[in-house]
């Protein structure tokens, strides 16, 4: 498998992409560490075990939803967590960096005239607070943000809605399984990358449009999509 072909066969059509969004925690952002350190802290407030780098390792090759299953956290209690994985978070914007490589494949997209954005589970401060000391703010046209584990794809919806999107001119790039499912349940090519949190066997399991491993490949894959 060539990382600039389709991991699943699609019919071409007559739509080029205008549009890129991009989730934020680890496929821009290298916060990946910080995450986890900020997980373990609160693990006994939670209930769920602190995980060793073993266990890291091995979650990497679950998909989201089997993650959430396996902490055993009620889904009622899901928001708080994520409530204060972002306030903790924002302690550490000014210390994170980007993925190696991704300011640059930011740069040419913007320069190239593709409409970009962000749809998280951060908050719009937090990757505001980011893109800003990075100096890609002025790249990205908006930032969708979300509580819900899951509820990227209604975000992706409002997305498409507010700013008159067609699905088939926008692609999504995710580093995590449930990026792939909020894609494919809004009708939107996907884009997975394998330096995020997800194994790039999970990822292939999810069944992405594309697969790549750096992000200088996304130029390329823009190109094969379009």
């Amino acid at each position: 498998m060539t990382t600039t072909q389709p991991v699943c066969a699609q019919t071409r059509d007559r739509h080029a992409v205008k549009t890129i969004i991009f989730d934020f925690d680890g496929t821009i952002a290298d916060s990946f560490a910080a995450i986890v350190q900020i997980s373990n802290r609160l693990a006994a407030e939670f209930g769920y075990p602190e995980a060793g780098p073993e266990e890291v390792a091995q979650l990497k090759n679950l998909s989201s939803r089997e993650i959430v299953r396996r902490s055993r956290v009620s889904p009622l209690k899901l928001p708080f967590l994520l409530r204060r994985l972002r306030g903790e978070l924002r302690q550490e914007i000014g210390q994170l960096q980007p993925i190696a490589g991704m300011d640059t494949a930011i740069a040419h997209l913007y320069q190239q005239g593709y409409r970009l954005g962000i749809v998280t589970s951060n908050s719009k401060e937090n990757v505001a607070a980011f893109l800003q000391a990075q100096a890609l703010d002025h790249a990205f046209d908006f930032i969708g943000s979300g509580l819900a584990l899951f509820g990227k794809g209604r975000i992706l919806r409002r997305i498409l809605k507010r700013y008159r999107l067609h699905p088939k001119e926008v692609l999504y790039v995710g580093d995590e399984t449930r990026d792939i499912e909020a894609a494919h349940h809004t009708g939107i090519r996907v884009v997975a990358v394998g330096w995020g949190f997800n194994s790039t066997s999970a990822l292939v399991a999810a069944q992405p449009d594309f697969l790549i491993q750096h992000p200088a490949e996304l130029l390329n894959v823009v190109k094969e999509a379009t």
